[in-house]
This record gives C-alpha cells, sequence and structure tokens, in this order.
C-alpha cells in the first residue's frame, strides 16, 4: 500500500546526490529521512560536456539504493531531478533514459532559470526573507544561481555555469591554493557575473543569503569553533563576515589534509570549499553586508515547497 501524504525528492547535483523523504502535512512537511551521497558526477568529463562512465556506474548504483529506501516507505510520489551536469551533457538524454529504463525513475532536467526559482522558493519557505532586498546565492558543484528579492517576490535571477567542480577544474592546481589562482579565479568571476554585477548597481541589495552546500559546511565550521552546537529544527543561521574571513585564511592557507583537520570540515566538501569560498568572497566585495545569512533550506525545500501547493503534480 502506498502512502498518499508521503513524498520522495531526488535532487542529481554535479557532486552530490540528496534524498529527501517527507510526510506533507496542509502546508507544512515533516522529514521522515534525508541522505547526501557524493557521487561526483561532473567529475572526469564536466569540461567536455560529458557524463565519464566512471561517474554514470556511481550515479546508478546510488539512485538504485535510493529507489530501494523510497519502495520501503512505500512511497509512490517521486520527484527526481538533475541540474547542471546533465543539462549540460551531450549524453545527458541517453543517462536520463537509462536510469527510466533501469530503475523507473523519471528524471526532470531543469534549466537554470528553474533551478534559481527553485532555490528561491526553498529559501523563502525557511523563512530567511523579509521585506529587504536580498542578494540569495547557492553555489552548485556545476552551476551557482543567484537571485535577487524579498519575501513577496523575486526581481531578478540567473544560472551561471562557474559551479565549484568547474572552478576546481580550471584554477585550483596547486595544494594550498596559490595566491595567483585565486586572483585569477576571481578575475574569471568578475568576467562571467557582469549581469549579476549589473543587478546589483540596479536592485541595491542589503541583505545577502547563501543556501545548502557550501555554506552548511561554514557554519558547521564556526559553529565548532565558537564550540556552540546547532538546535534542531533551525533552518536558518548568521555567519558574521568578520568570521567568514577568519575561515576563508585557513581555507586557502591549508593543504587538504590539514582542512580535513578543522573541526566541522566533511570530506565531501573538502575539496570544493576553497574555489567556493573564493567565489564568496568575489560576492562581498560588491555587497555591503555584516553578516550572511546561511539558509538550510535550498533546491530540495523548494520542490516540497511546491508539493505542498500542488503545483508538481506527480
Amino acid at each position: 500500500m502506498t502512502h498518499p501524504n508521503k513524498a520522495a525528492v531526488i535532487d542529481m547535483g554535479t557532486n552530490t546526490f540528496h534524498l529527501l523523504l517527507v510526510e506533507l502535512h496542509g502546508n507544512e512537511f515533516k522529514t521522515i529521512y534525508k541522505e547526501k551521497i557524493a557521487v561526483k558526477l561532473g567529475k572526469g568529463g564536466i569540461t567536455q560536456n560529458q557524463i565519464a562512465p566512471d561517474a554514470e556506474k556511481r550515479a546508478l548504483h546510488t539512485l538504485g539504493h535510493f529507489k530501494n529506501l523510497i519502495d520501503d516507505e512505500s512511497i509512490s510520489q517521486v520527484f527526481a531531478f538533475a541540474t547542471s551536469a546533465v543539462r549540460n551533457a551531450n549524453n545527458g538524454p541517453d543517462f536520463v533514459n537509462r536510469v527510466r529504463e533501469q530503475l523507473g525513475i523519471q528524471i526532470h532536467v531543469i534549466s537554470g532559470d528553474e533551478e534559481a526559482q527553485l532555490i528561491y522558493e526553498g529559501i523563502h519557505f525557511s523563512g530567511a526573507l523579509d521585506e529587504r532586498t536580498t542578494l540569495m546565492m547557492d553555489i552548485g558543484g556545476g552551476s551557482v544561481e543567484f537571485i535577487i528579492g524579498n519575501a513577496q517576490k523575486v526581481f531578478w535571477k540567473q544560472s551561471f555555469e562557474i559551479g565549484g567542480q568547474r572552478l576546481l577544474d580550471a584554477f585550483h592546481y596547486h595544494d594550498p591554493i596559490l595566491p595567483e589562482e585565486v586572483e585569477k579565479l576571481e578575475e574569471y568571476c568578475g568576467e562571467k557575473l557582469k549581469p549579476l554585477l549589473e543587478a546589483i548597481d540596479i536592485h541595491k541589495p542589503s541583505g545577502f543569503v547563501g543556501a545548502s552546500g557550501t555554506f552548511d559546511t561554514l557554519i558547521d565550521m564556526y559553529y565548532a569553533t565558537m564550540l556552540q552546537c546547532k538546535l534542531t529544527g533551525q533552518h536558518v543561521f548568521e555567519l558574521p563576515v568578520s568570521d567568514f574571513y577568519q575561515l576563508f585564511q585557513l581555507l586557502v592557507t591549508k593543504n587538504r589534509a590539514e582542512r580535513l583537520g578543522i573541526p566541522g570540515m566533511i570530506a565531501m566538501r573538502v575539496d570544493m570549499i576553497v574555489v567556493a569560498s573564493c567565489l564568496i568572497d568575489f560576492i562581498l566585495h560588491h555587497v555591503q553586508v555584516q553578516s550572511i545569512c546561511c539558509s538550510h533550506f535550498s533546491l530540495k525545500e523548494g520542490a516540497v515547497s511546491r508539493m505542498l501547493s500542488g503545483e508538481i503534480n506527480l
């Protein structure tokens, strides 16, 4: 017997695959189970717009594992979506077909624009927004999404294909990263993010929200340095900019093994967090804020929010 009020979200990112199993109640949801696995779908092929054979093997194995968990909970409502690595891969459609044939999972390959909208809906759901104009940012492995808006509406949004895996492949050759590599990376961001810088000039955001991945790990590291525990059920956290810069200094001056030793760091993020933090540093030069608001909710929760409103019919 299937449970009509249960649903599953599978977020197939370029670096990480996420599974979120929820119970839907009115306009709220309860998490039954969640898991993230570093599948590294973009590894070995992202710069050639390909999903490498090894990466596909890891993806199919992980999706098989997710499917078993979904079946164990008798869930029939499944929303699976793929982002940058699949939408840009020449063999992306073949991969989508294979997943459907082998596992019976229908993958929605979402555009960068849809991804940005879902991220906004997830951040909105977390309660991180108010009437202030805010810049929102989500750093994925393949793409980075920026949204400018408030609790009422989106003023501007865009997805850029300059995610962590791409920046890692293009700029992070030495470990620790060299100052000139950081400089080149930030110059490159200046070129690629011109539309964002224009939008910041027009809308003048006074708040800055970072969502998921890198921001979750930065918060874990910050709380570890403060010897504090995060509250269960808390979805929004504040990271003072001055504390971000203390962490940033650690990240750009340590090698991989030393970074792994930083309290709060996880192996899944240890490689990409350096270039992702350089990207945050670049953004902080263009928005005047005292602290970064970190939303634990992002893309997956945006999808759940749509399920609750009946916009996603599964």
